[in-house]
């Protein structure tokens, strides 16, 4: 075990006890007030100061983001991450008009050693900061000796959890981690996505999701998870095989809008953000707009943005966390050359 203070293997060992939370988090608060008790904000007017999408997948000319962006998110819009194929990466410009590109997210498999070393040539020919992104399905060998080559290089790494659909579990992650970091100095960060939220059973009331053993499970291994320090968690549209619901537009009835579909996916995302803040802390949350690789209904980045913005607004966070989980955060892991 590396004496290391910072290294993943010096963490302390079980669980976090984490409270359960109220079903009060996942119901809009009453209108009551008083002079002493002002309401707080509406979460439809909580936004970043700027926004970095940390996650752009498939759109390497940001066409199609900034047709689904519109003034909402692209006029608070600082920079991107972009994945890209190593062999089209050096096309990537450092910006696209007002966009600064933090880095270009090179995809590898991490049992094949030609892919990883496709990859990481990649890094002393860019211009941009690189970092790279794989799938974990399982724990075998070759995926941990991979997975150990491309922490060596120092850059990020974003870990695509894919164990499942309605059964989804993180069991085994947390061994994958350990032996791919064994007695590794400065481990750079490691963003794990398809975990916030998690797949489950959309058509599961949400009554019985709080209670259905999955959710507790999930809880206890997410708070495992966050005792590495190194590790990061992406804030992604959900695998739940429906479309994120379209913005309601102005004035709108719930009746001929998106606004019922966006309430009850905001009661199911705050299930999984509480949790996910309590143990890993608003600093190790991340933004993204693309949909997981496992995901195949539809998303727009503004409707996701609103979303998923919204969703924090209503637990009551400060401003500094909004900032912090929608840019700060991708700013400090991803903008270092």
């Amino acid at each position: 075990m590396s004496s290391n203070p910072g290294s993943i293997q010096g963490r302390r060992k079980g669980p976090k006890q984490l409270p359960r939370l109220p079903l009060s988090v996942f119901t809009p608060p009453n209108s009551g007030t008083s002079d002493r008790f002002p309401l707080p904000p509406s979460p439809s007017t909580v936004h970043p100061e700027n926004v970095v999408d940390a996650h752009v997948v498939g759109d390497p000319g940001l066409q199609k983001w900034q047709q689904e962006a519109g003034g909402t998110l692209g006029s608070r819009a600082y920079g991107v991450v972009i994945s890209s194929s190593a062999d089209k990466a050096e096309e990537v410009p450092k910006e696209i008009g007002n966009i600064k590109v933090l880095s270009v997210m090179i995809p590898v498999e991490l049992e094949n050693p030609t892919s990883i070393s496709t990859a990481v040539a990649v890094t002393s020919k860019s211009n941009i900061p690189v970092s790279f992104s794989a799938v974990f399905s399982k724990s075998t060998p070759e995926a941990i000796a991979g997975l150990r080559e491309v922490l060596q290089k120092g850059q990020p790494v974003d870990i695509e959890v894919q164990t499942g659909a309605t059964d989804f579990s993180l069991e085994g992650l947390e061994e994958f981690l350990t032996r791919a970091t064994a007695d590794l100095e400065g481990i750079p960060p490691i963003i794990l996505s398809n975990v916030l939220p998690p797949p489950h059973d959309y058509n599961l009331p949400i009554v019985k999701l709080m209670n259905h053993p999955t959710y507790n499970v999930f809880q206890a291994q997410t708070a495992a998870l966050s005792l590495f320090p190194s590790v990061y968690v992406k804030y992604l549209p959900p695998t739940w095989g429906v479309a994120t619901p379209s913005t309601p537009q102005p004035g709108a009835t719930s009746e001929n809008s998106g606004a019922k579909e966006q309430r009850e996916w905001k009661r199911r995302i705050k299930m999984y953000v509480g949790p996910v803040m309590e143990a890993f802390g608003y600093q190790r949350i991340i933004f993204g707009s693309s949909s997981p690789r496992a995901s195949q209904a539809a998303s727009n980045a503004v409707d996701w943005y609103n979303v998923a913005r919204e969703s924090f607004a209503e637990l009551g966070v400060e401003q500094e966390c909004i900032d912090s989980v929608f840019s700060l955060n991708a700013q400090s892991v991803y903008g270092a050359k």
